[in-house]
């Protein structure tokens, strides 16, 4: 049967209709989302308002608190609507919005860390050549190079997802993911597994590889090095490796699992959609946050700081002061 894109219609089938415990899940959902937000425009403000962090381990810490408000609002939004609609649906070309936004959010962000693996690499194993090799200009290129990448590559699948023919239309997920859509399809297309294999290969196992030679790297000269020096670089990598294990656990779990064609129960379904949005942009904020000593800090500094704390409060007055 053929479809034009805007009159295909897509029924999310796993959120069920108890009404009761949907309102909890959607309170929760809304706290979870609130928090997450919060915890990571704080962090980004943070970091622009103290002139210290103006350095480029933070520069690429803004950056991945950026891409956790685009996972966060790419997702959470719709689940909250479909929590507190009586017929959970959405259209394919909604659909496909949100396959490019998540895919960008979590792209990126491992992008973001990879980059941030180079700089711990340069920073503790050729610390005097730090400022030369670490210039603003290759930070700018370095951001760029892991924005762009995931920028240009996933129009393409989305393009070729968006040219489907469905024959299923109901998802067992809580928001759409590509390999979803792909299952739906009539005809299952070499060219999109061939497209998967190219993207997973340059978003997920190239990065990957970098990080391990970094930190291989970065092991073999701590090792060498004194008692002090191994404490101040376990320090220093402990907040980004946390982060980066955490992160690649999930999107591995998360590709294994859309291609493994056999039953899950529900809950564990729920769990690993869950898990894949819910832990990134919440932990990374609180894990920098308590692990890096420069940003303990700096929240202490800007806290207590008159102009930081009184910002919006000067902002209300000069406002009202216009109005009269």
């Amino acid at each position: 049967m053929n479809h034009s894109i805007s009159e295909v219609t897509l029924i999310f089938t796993i959120y069920g209709s108890a009404k009761p415990l949907n309102v909890l899940f959607f309170t929760l959902t809304i706290l979870v989302y609130i928090l997450q937000v919060f915890s990571n425009v704080f962090l980004m403000l943070v970091i622009y308002f103290d002139s210290s962090l103006h350095k480029p381990m933070y520069i690429f810490l803004f950056n991945l608190a950026l891409n956790g408000l685009i996972g966060s609002s790419a997702i959470w939004p719709k689940v909250m609507e479909n929590l507190l609609s009586d017929s959970q649906m959405g259209s394919f070309t909604a659909c496909l919005v949100q396959i490019f936004f998540i895919n960008f959010y979590a792209s990126s962000a491992y992008s973001t860390l990879t980059v941030m693996a180079y700089d711990r690499y340069v920073s503790i194993c050729k610390p005097l050549q730090y400022h030369t090799i670490m210039t603003p200009g290759k930070v700018k290129a370095l951001l760029t190079v892991a924005n762009i990448v995931p920028l240009f590559s996933l129009p393409v699948q989305v393009y070729l997802t968006s040219t489907l023919q469905l024959c299923r239309f109901s998802i067992q997920k809580l928001y759409c993911d590509n390999l979803t859509l792909i299952s739906l399809s009539c005809v299952k297309s070499a060219l999109f597994n061939l497209y998967g294999v190219f993207g997973t290969t340059i978003l997920i196992v190239f990065p990957f590889i970098i990080v391990l030679v970094s930190y291989a790297k970065i092991l073999t000269i701590s090792l060498k090095a004194s008692k002090d020096s191994q404490k101040k670089a376990l320090s220093t990598c402990s907040p980004h490796l946390i982060t980066f294990m955490n992160f690649s656990l999930v999107i591995f779990f998360s590709v294994i699992y859309n291609r493994i064609n056999v039953y899950i129960p529900a809950d564990i379904n729920i769990f690993m959609s869950i898990h894949f949005i819910l832990t990134p942009p919440l932990l990374n904020p609180i894990i920098y946050g308590i692990r890096t000593k420069e940003i303990r800090k700096s929240v202490s500094k800007l806290l207590w700081k008159r102009d930081f704390l009184h910002l919006g409060f000067r902002s209300q007055m000069h406002l009202t002061f216009d109005l009269k």
